[in-house]
């Protein structure tokens, strides 16, 4: 009989630690994409959860990533910048709850790890099995959008260009001041002086520095589990107003603030109003879902496209 998907899901979820587990035991470092291949390799979608979303995630995919946050909410997995790390409760909960009713179960009502079960080691001769994902295992290097030369004048160039043009202001008005002096100046004379101030000035304008930047994208939207809250019709769809960021000239980034409920929350940063370029942890191309456990009030979601990455305040 065919298991529903919140029991594969629980299977997928005790796998994520059994991987993690190996890793630790072969030495191996693998990121969150490479834990969640290997789990979705081993647990095979269904033909409900191969079906593809808006975005071409299949929908088992993005339940697990979701669900993964019980394991952090639980103490048995820690998501940090530079990937997952399974905890030693963690590793001990695959000796405690070894199949998967026991283990759906400890995780539901927040069971803790009996303090009397030992911390897993290695079989005598362990070697990490191949993976079952490893077609998929491989990550491309993301590759970096070129950069704009920046075209900066020379600091001689611009300091002659003020120069010149401070001196010809200074030419242009000295006869109108000797004039003024002497009581013979007329309104015709002073009219006359302003415009050639202006046009000896403006034949060598100052040339600053060009700001360097990045080539960005038409529009990144927040696109996650509160989109409704923002105001869009739909919760997971970038097409919408409610869910675009802005972008700030000056620091290269682009923002969001939102006044939301206290709760935890999902999201990725989605390009153009679609899901055919997403980014979720890490910067990783259509990677886990970001995670926002929020206590309530206003929050701020920055994105940089230059890392790929966001960060919250």
């Amino acid at each position: 009989m065919a298991k529903s998907t919140a029991e594969n899901t629980y299977l997928r979820l005790k796998t994520v630690l059994d991987v993690l587990t190996e890793g630790v035991w072969s030495g191996d470092a693998l990121n969150a994409g490479q834990v969640l291949a290997e789990a979705t390799a081993r647990v095979p979608f269904n033909e409900h959860e191969a079906e593809l979303l808006s975005g071409g995630i299949p929908r088992g995919h993005k339940t697990l990533t979701s669900a993964t946050a019980k394991l952090v909410k639980a103490g048995w997995l820690i998501k940090g910048r530079s990937g997952w790390t399974i905890t030693e409760d963690g590793m001990r909960a695959t000796v405690a709850f070894p199949d998967a009713d026991s283990f759906a179960a400890a995780l539901d009502a927040g069971t803790p790890v009996p303090a009397d079960t030992p911390v897993p080691t290695a079989p005598e001769g362990f070697v990490r099995p191949v993976s079952a994902a490893a077609a998929t295992l491989e990550v491309p290097a993301k590759e970096e959008a070129p950069k704009k030369t920046a075209r900066k004048a020379p600091a001689k160039k611009a300091a002659s260009a003020v120069g010149k043009a401070a001196k010809a202001i200074e030419d242009a008005v000295e006869p109108v001041v000797k004039a003024v002096r002497k009581g013979k100046a007329s309104a015709k004379d002073k009219a006359a002086a302003a415009p050639a101030a202006e046009t000896s000035a403006a034949t060598e304008p100052f040339e600053g520095p060009d700001v360097e930047t990045l080539p960005q994208p038409e529009a990144v939207a927040l696109a996650g589990d509160f989109n409704t809250i923002l105001g869009a019709p739909e919760n997971w769809a970038p097409q919408y107003d409610e869910a675009q960021m802005e972008f700030d000239f000056l620091d290269q980034l682009w923002k969001k603030s939102a006044e939301l409920p206290a709760g935890f929350y999902t999201f990725k940063i989605a390009l153009n109003r679609s899901w055919t370029e997403n980014y979720g942890a890490f910067g990783t191309f259509d990677g886990p879902n970001h995670e926002l456990h929020h206590a309530g009030g206003k929050v701020t979601i920055r994105y940089n496209h230059a890392t790929r990455d966001i960060t919250i305040n």
